[in-house]
């Protein structure tokens, strides 16, 4: 896989996540050290494998952690046995599929740009640098908030998939699958620099 690097806007940057930030993570989540040190050994197991690309999100006003996110269910596609067609002559340098998510903020950073500009930091380097060729986001079917900020990124409700997961709460939850491929990036982008630029 590709190296990430840094992902940079005005008001966060998204960085590669390491063991060096234990400490920063667990004074932005709180709770048990031991806990979240695992918790960055996993991810950066998952990096190692080349599934996941776990991200830190430092917030630039105050150089704090305030967060992370991650791409996930990185997929490579086997073309090898496909007849030659326009869509099978495209190579890029990354997977051909991405899904962002395993995103949390502190609550101070919460209804604020940072979401919104790391999810536009994320897509376009999914969609301009790796060259995926579509983009997956979901979310617990009940979380109407989670699922009104997915749809102001520009993304499309691909269904429900019911029974898929237990959820946070003790549940069984259904999760609302939603998704943006690459002719909708441009419009979308657009969208985005125009809500944080207004």
């Amino acid at each position: 896989m590709p190296e990430l690097p840094e992902l940079r806007g005005r008001h966060v940057v998204l960085e590669p996540m390491t063991a060096a930030h234990v400490d920063e993570l667990l004074a932005a989540a709180t709770g048990d050290r031991s806990a979240m040190a695992r918790y960055v050994e996993k991810a950066e197991a998952a990096r190692d494998a080349g599934t996941q690309v776990p991200l830190v999100s430092r917030r630039l006003t105050d150089g704090r952690v305030v967060g992370s996110t991650r791409f996930y269910d990185l997929e490579y596609w086997d073309w090898s046995s496909s007849a030659p067609g326009p869509a099978s002559s495209r190579s890029g340098p990354g997977p051909d599929t991405a899904n962002i998510g395993y995103t949390w903020l502190v609550p101070d950073a919460q209804r604020s740009p940072i979401n919104t500009e790391a999810k536009l930091l994320m897509l376009g380097h999914a969609f301009e640098a790796w060259q995926v060729r579509v983009v997956r986001i979901q979310t617990d079917a009940r979380n109407q908030r989670s699922r009104r900020a997915i749809e102001r990124l520009g993304c499309t409700l691909d269904g429900i998939i019911r029974r898929q997961r237990p959820a946070a709460d003790g549940d069984v939850r259904d999760t609302a699958l939603y998704s943006m491929v690459t002719e909708e990036w441009p419009t979308a982008r657009a969208a985005l620099e125009a809500h944080l630029n207004p």
